[in-house]
């Protein structure tokens, strides 16, 4: 059973969903998707847990606080929507992109809400010079034009590994409509908020104090194995893998290959915390 439920928060109102009991997972999805994008993964996740399926500010049907924001606020949002719905226990975050910062920020800021930390292609370094002056292009045109069919192919052709863009149809058209179905004015704001202004987030990687897991997609190139490597090492409780045939959105695009990792480093974060409880 799905609840629900609105929460007025630091970024404006945000909607969450709700699945199942136990244990509290936070989600928080990539730019440019919305809670669709875990659609395949949640089903395939173990029981026994709480899902909280936050929609970031300007995607699906949240809204946005009228001004540019930063990762800071996003992370207090997020403490401000577990207290919404009642959560006061620590929490396993799983961020993909744009989530997985968030996350980073929450364990620097608020290190007594997680009891774990997973990102999915979260690369922490800034926008490249070339990365950036695309994207203000991206942004002229979707100014221009709305979510004209060609900004949608760039967007495709961008976050999706090309084994993902000829063989999964259904994956391709949850990307298109997640762009073409945003109100054009608040993803704007958020990809000028949270892409074109985030900042180095590689400082606050050595005050992570909770086992944290980092995930790249084999496809990535903004977040590749390599640097993926060079990050994780910057972390107290750190370890990374990635996930073959995959580019940005690993949840979406290979959501079995995720929900086995997360099963895994779930199982040991558990035991680690039995054998102190002992």
């Amino acid at each position: 059973m799905t609840e629900h439920t609105e929460a007025s928060t630091s970024v404006g109102r945000l909607t969450i969903d709700l699945y199942g009991s136990g244990s509290p997972v936070v989600l928080w999805h990539s730019l440019f998707v919305d809670a669709r994008s875990w659609k395949r993964l949640l089903p395939l996740l173990p029981g026994g847990r709480r899902l909280v399926v936050i929609t970031g500010p300007g995607h699906g049907r949240s809204g946005d606080p009228g001004t540019r924001y930063d990762l800071a606020a996003c992370a207090r949002a997020a403490t401000e929507v577990l207290d919404h719905v009642g959560i006061s226990e620590r929490v396993d975050w799983v961020g993909n992109a744009w989530g997985g910062h968030v996350g980073i920020r929450v364990a620097a800021a608020y290190p007594d809400r997680l009891r774990s930390l997973v990102t999915i292609s979260t690369p922490v370094q800034p926008l490249g010079l070339g990365q950036r002056l695309q994207m203000r292009g991206l942004l002229l045109a979707h100014r221009a034009m709305g979510p004209a069919p060609f900004i949608l192919d760039g967007v495709v052709d961008a976050m999706l590994a090309p084994v993902t863009r000829s063989e999964d149809p259904g994956a391709v058209s949850l990307l298109r409509n997640s762009v073409a179905e945003a109100d054009p004015r608040l993803l704007r704001n958020a990809v000028i908020s949270i892409s074109l202004h985030r900042e180095d987030l590689s400082p606050l990687l050595p005050r992570i104090e909770v086992p944290t897991f980092m995930i790249t997609g084999a496809d990535d190139e903004g977040w590749t194995p390599a640097q993926l490597e060079a990050a994780i090492g910057a972390v107290r409780d750190g370890r990374a893998a990635v996930v073959s045939d995959a580019a940005y959105l690993p949840p979406l695009e290979r959501p079995a290959a995720v929900a086995e990792l997360l099963s895994g480093f779930w199982s040991e974060v558990d035991a680690d915390a039995q054998g102190v409880q002992r």
